[in-house]
């Protein structure tokens, strides 16, 4: 089975674009997938801890359990180190189960097969 890597770069400012990757990736890790959401621009501050707390919207799950959830049956959070970076964001401020990469690694994964999908 090969490695999906789902990006999210929506936070705050558009709740169901930040849910929905989380969502989907959730389903494939259940399913036994290995599951990768990657964090880029605005998505960047997903990673942080306390800033997807308020991230609701109706008809789709809260955010902030979503994403526990997602950590607790096997998925990883990557933020992307070129928009961590700007933002200020460090290793102190990342959630349980995330890590910030380099788009080095993200190339790497996707040259050894994973498959990226995208919600925009």
């Amino acid at each position: 089975m090969g490695k999906i890597i789902f990006n999210c770069s929506h936070g705050q400012e558009d709740p169901e674009r930040a849910i929905l990757p989380f969502v989907a990736a959730n389903v494939a890790a259940t399913a036994g997938q290995a599951a990768v959401v990657l964090l880029t621009i605005e998505g960047a501050w997903l990673c942080t801890k306390g800033y997807a707390d308020p991230i609701k919207k109706d008809g789709f799950p809260d955010l902030q359990p979503l994403m526990t959830e997602f950590v607790e049956n096997g998925g990883q959070v990557w933020g992307c180190g070129a928009c961590t970076t700007p933002r200020g964001i460090t290793e102190d401020d990342l959630v349980k189960g995330a890590t910030i990469v380099g788009a080095a690694k993200v190339v790497e994964e996707i040259v050894m097969g994973a498959t990226p999908i995208a919600f925009a």
